[in-house]
């Protein structure tokens, strides 16, 4: 159904390939968009997750989602967004909109890019007064609306709801395109999509394989990571690099597409290995773990614990430690000590310690660690003091200063930090710091 077309691919299993040779091949490549409908998904209150279970779908054919857009209950806009998606896309996937309603406009949207008409199916008519005859209910006549089928459409019938899909095969612009129309409640359109839109697909999408990885670093700013990456990754054209950054993590997300399994996962692998080569001290995880759960496999491996004491996070290390399962087995406990009375008496800071330097300083940090190392019986002490803010700041201590130490009996380790952001990024920026700390240790 679809043409091939010419793309520079960089392929493996010559004696010379090298990172950057290219060679001009012919090969099919399949890309969809998908068109979320409903003014509801606009608002706070509803999310598109449809496009999420389509994607996933999707990928799974080797065909690569090039956009994603939500468009209210407008005709217009409909209509507009419909053509937009026909002239850049193979495969154009409609959710949502099929409803009975004034305001369930996908049909005559589509329609109207077209440039065709909608015919009323005299077998649809018929399904839905059966359906709602066998429940002992009179159909409203505004669902004789659903029985509408754009022209050119084949129904998908819809067992689970009275919203039938369709399908189209057409050109437009001269290139060629597979339209579909699916009902907007998941529960409806994952098992309609399922059963009858992927068989269709499997049979006319040529075989394309994909291959992910992915690589998580602690601690590294977003744009020095990438200023490091990128003299790797640019040399890898024909893997897609993503980068995502959220408070103190880097996410190197990789995606490649090839003919054969073994090739995309080549093609992942090369650039994966080489950055973490790069990023070998920073790198935590290439998998699905957190930073949590990477600290928890350290610490059993070595048969070691910890403990913290905690002020300006409120416990939110402690918090990420035991979401892991089984984490019992090495943290040992915790306090958090908010009050300058409260450091002194669950973890034998000193009064005259305080009182010299502050609560935030690194001094009572170190006497944290090594208090809750003590008083838990812990190989490892960890202490947090700061001014998580917004109020709370000095010109000496401004909001944001943070002091996170490490204690295991030797020489204990601390580090000064300025975090950007509100109370809440502030505060997950010290415990993340904390955790690299400890994962760094252990390693």
């Amino acid at each position: 159904m679809f043409p091939q077309k010419m793309r520079r691919s960089f392929e493996p299993g010559y004696e010379n390939w090298e990172p950057g040779t290219c060679l001009l091949i012919y090969t099919c490549t399949v890309n969809a968009e998908i068109v979320a409908v409903g003014s509801e998904m606009l608002t706070p209150f509803r999310q598109d997750t449809n496009s999420l279970f389509l994607t996933n779908q999707l990928n799974s054919l080797g065909v690569e989602v090039i956009a994603k857009t939500i468009v209210g209950d407008d005709r217009a806009r409909l209509a507009e967004a419909a053509r937009m998606a026909l002239s850049r896309a193979d495969i154009v996937i409609f959710s949502g909109g099929l409803g009975p309603t004034e305001d369930d406009l996908t049909r005559e949207a589509v329609a109207e890019a077209l440039g065709v008409e909608l015919r009323r199916d005299p077998a649809l008519i018929t399904e839905l007064y059966t359906r709602f005859a066998s429940r002992r209910i009179k159909m409203p006549e505004n669902n004789a609306r659903q029985a509408e089928l754009i022209e050119g459409a084949e129904a998908l019938r819809n067992p689970n709801g009275t919203a039938p899909g369709q399908w189209i095969e057409t050109l437009y612009n001269g290139a060629m395109r597979v339209i579909i129309l699916l009902p907007g409640p998941p529960w409806e359109l994952e098992p309609l999509f399922v059963e009858q839109c992927m068989p269709r697909l499997r049979s006319s999408v040529p075989e394309t394989y994909i291959a992910t990885a992915q690589l998580k670093l602690a601690m590294v700013p977003e744009s020095l990571a990438d200023q490091r990456a990128a003299v790797i990754y640019k040399q890898f054209p024909q893997v897609q690099t993503t980068i995502l950054a959220s408070a103190g993590e880097v996410q190197f997300h990789l995606r490649a597409q090839a003919s054969t399994q073994e090739e995309a996962e080549y093609r992942v692998e090369t650039l994966s290995g080489l950055l973490e080569e790069e990023f070998a001290k920073e790198c935590f995880s290439t998998g699905d773990e957190t930073l949590e759960q990477i600290v928890g496999y350290y610490l059993q491996m070595r048969n070691t614990t910890v403990s913290v004491a905690e002020s300006c996070t409120g416990g939110l290390l402690a918090e990420r430690l035991t979401r892991v399962s089984g984490s019992s087995r090495y943290f040992m406990g915790g306090v958090v000590v908010y009050s300058n009375e409260m450091k002194t008496l669950f973890c034998d800071v000193p009064p005259l310690m305080i009182g010299a330097h502050g609560a935030v300083s690194k001094e009572v940090a170190i006497a944290l660690a090594e208090g809750i190392r003590g008083e838990c019986r812990t190989t490892y002490g960890i202490g947090i003091t700061g001014v998580a803010g917004p109020t709370g700041g000095t010109e000496e201590k401004p909001v944001g200063l943070v002091y996170i130490a490490l204690a295991d009996g030797g020489k204990p380790e601390v580090i000064e930090r300025r975090f950007p952001g509100d109370r809440l990024r502030i505060r997950h920026f010290a415990t993340q710091q904390a955790l690299e700390m400890l994962r760094q240790k252990l390693v």
